[in-house]
């Protein structure tokens, strides 16, 4: 990865929608040379896609909250278990497999804590692979750069 293709993907991060002209006079190349190195880019998959950033607020999911699972069985079969039924949560954002005390750190939006806990009782609870559930309320999020 040279500092042209490293300019181009900061901007792209910045803005995924900028015009291939605006793109090519940021990072200092010719319009071609610049869809060169974004379709290279795209074909390599350093570029997995462009999406919209959406306001959650907005579309009535602005309750946010970071939950760690543990799992009852540690084995291969109730991982896969656990992820196909967290797969199925349209509150569950993102989903991480991670080290330490517990298996899994999962990000959750939807409305309102009443909504939470419903979740958290209904979908979540009722999993017969979790052991253990803390959640981690957002208050606040002053800097997020998900896209």
């Amino acid at each position: 990865m040279d500092q042209l293709s490293e300019k181009i993907l900061q901007a792209l991060e910045r803005d995924g929608r900028i015009s291939n002209l605006d793109l090519a006079e940021q990072v200092g190349l010719s319009p071609s040379a610049c869809l060169r190195r974004v379709q290279d880019l795209e074909r390599r998959g350093v570029i997995k896609g462009y999406r919209a950033v959406l306001d959650r607020d907005q579309m009535g999911a602005g309750f946010a909250a970071y939950v760690t699972v543990g799992l009852s069985d540690h084995s291969k079969a109730s991982q896969e278990a656990f992820e196909r039924s967290i797969g199925r949560a349209r509150e569950v954002r993102e989903c991480h497999n991670i080290t330490g005390a517990v298996e899994y750190l999962l990000r959750v939006e939807c409305a309102d804590l009443a909504a939470y806990k419903h979740f958290h009782t209904e979908i979540l609870g009722t999993l017969p692979q979790v052991n253990a559930i803390t959640s981690y309320i957002v208050m606040g999020s002053p800097k997020d750069e998900r896209a």
